[in-house]
């Protein structure tokens, strides 16, 4: 039976799985992001342990994914230390010499989803992922959707509420999503962690108000069936009637969706969406679809 390895990559931890064919683990490490010398050193440590036929990998972008371009396979302008520029594909391509497949990290967990989660039986989803930064993956007929490059919906521009005067924490854009909605906006905005607040707190309606815009942005544009969160912030159970109020008000029956407690859901897979997600995509890379 074939062995199957995943490499979710993030900018905090890397987390490394095997499995069998089924999908059942058989051996799964954490790794904390330093710099690229010692955290791949431990990666291929924990490969060399544990032989895959084939691995997917989700990594933390921007990323080079157009394979007529000289940075395919490459970590592009990523504020994490050390990494920007790296040949990531490249430098596991050489030392584990399998087949692999190659995205970002929510791309890979929208496919877990898509697959085994909250998505399972559709063709067109959104998976939003809300914590330390912000973004999205989206499956068009049953497809990753990509174009030149993979998608980065986290920096969609938001409409700020007036009475919000955080300061934009995104080094690239004014008031796009990320820097208006992420984890680290949320702290700077409260003066607490996200995890802290209080699940009554006003914050979380302004929170709400900009994932909302988000999700009729994505509705406008990508018509999916289901739009899905996940990610630290999305766990606060308290946001998704919020979410859904604020959708359906700024929405204003224009489009036809699904009930809103159907179409704007949790995760099922939780944090395991993106590994499930690469392990199914390193089973795609062998074509051993169920």
């Amino acid at each position: 039976m074939k062995r199957l390895g995943s490499i979710e990559a993030g900018g905090t931890k890397f987390i490394c799985a095997v499995s069998d064919e089924n999908l059942n683990i058989i051996a799964k490490t954490r790794i904390s992001t330093t710099l690229p010398q010692k955290t791949m050193q431990q990666i291929f440590q924990f490969f060399s342990k544990n032989k895959p036929d084939a691995i997917g990998i989700g990594c933390f972008g921007p990323i080079g994914i157009d394979k007529q371009n000289d940075n395919y396979g490459e970590i592009l302008a990523t504020p994490k230390s050390g990494w920007v520029n790296y040949p990531f594909l490249h430098e596991v391509k050489q030392k584990l010499k399998v087949p692999i497949f190659w995205t970002t990290d929510v791309n890979a967990a929208a496919f877990g989803e898509y697959r085994l989660g909250a998505g399972k039986g559709h063709k067109n989803i959104v998976y939003w992922t809300v914590g330390t930064g912000i973004g999205a993956g989206a499956i068009s007929s049953g497809r990753l959707l990509n174009g030149m490059s993979h998608t980065e919906m986290g920096h969609l521009l938001i409409a700020r509420n007036q009475y919000d005067h955080v300061q934009c924490i995104c080094d690239y854009h004014s008031d796009c999503l990320e820097s208006l909605a992420s984890g680290p906006a949320i702290e700077r905005r409260a003066g607490i962690k996200a995890e802290n607040l209080p699940k009554n707190s006003k914050f979380w309606d302004l929170e709400a108000y900009y994932l909302a815009q988000a999700c009729v942005n994505i509705s406008m544009i990508l018509s999916p069936e289901k739009i899905i969160f996940g990610g630290g912030v999305s766990n606060q159970e308290q946001l998704f009637p919020k979410i859904r109020y604020e959708y359906c008000h700024m929405i204003g029956h224009y489009l036809e969706v699904p009930p809103l407690d159907e179409f704007i859901v949790h995760a099922k897979l939780g944090n395991d969406a993106g590994i499930m997600g690469c392990l199914l995509l390193a089973r795609e890379k062998l074509e051993l679809k169920p």
